[in-house]
């Protein structure tokens, strides 16, 4: 055989085992992330705005739940942290139903009238969804629910 059929067929052989391997690689990857449950991995929820400039940071993961609050008119600020346990986890992340995330409607932003904006952020396996100002939403019920099991957590106001 002549040295360019050779390196013809090389090549044409090499593309050819490429080709499948990658594409075999592909199909599996696909079926086993199919298979894989979506979760809420990180649900964080803020509010922020009014005359004084009052604002609330809340976040929380699997194990802890982390708050920053304060007023910048008299710039005041404060922290708190807090271990929590799977079955908290469970328990807050349960208010959620993660097929109607993806419904769940944001409105416009008040912040500019000295209103307050209440903003949600989800993290799930697969995606991330923000909302602000969803109170008007037929889903927000999830959201009072969750807010009700968090105030359970969160340290009392003094």
């Amino acid at each position: 055989m002549s040295t360019v059929k050779t390196a013809s067929l090389r090549s044409f052989i090499s593309m050819f085992l490429l080709l499948i391997f990658f594409s075999c690689g592909k199909t599996t990857e696909n079926k086993s992330s199919s298979t894989d449950p979506e979760e809420i991995t990180f649900i964080g929820l803020s509010n922020v705005g009014g005359e004084l400039g009052s604002y609330s940071n809340i976040k929380v993961t699997e194990d802890s739940i982390h708050l920053e609050q304060g007023m910048t008119s008299d710039q005041k600020h404060s922290e708190w942290h807090k271990a929590i346990s799977s079955t908290t986890w469970k328990n807050l992340t349960s208010s959620f139903k993660i097929k109607d995330l993806s419904l769940i409607e944001s409105s416009p932003s008040i912040q500019h009238l000295d209103g307050m904006d209440e903003t949600f952020q989800i993290k799930t396996t697969k995606n991330s969804h923000v909302y602000v100002n969803a109170y008007s939403d037929t889903h927000y019920r999830q959201f009072e629910e969750f807010k009700v099991k968090l105030q359970n957590i969160l340290p009392k106001k003094q």
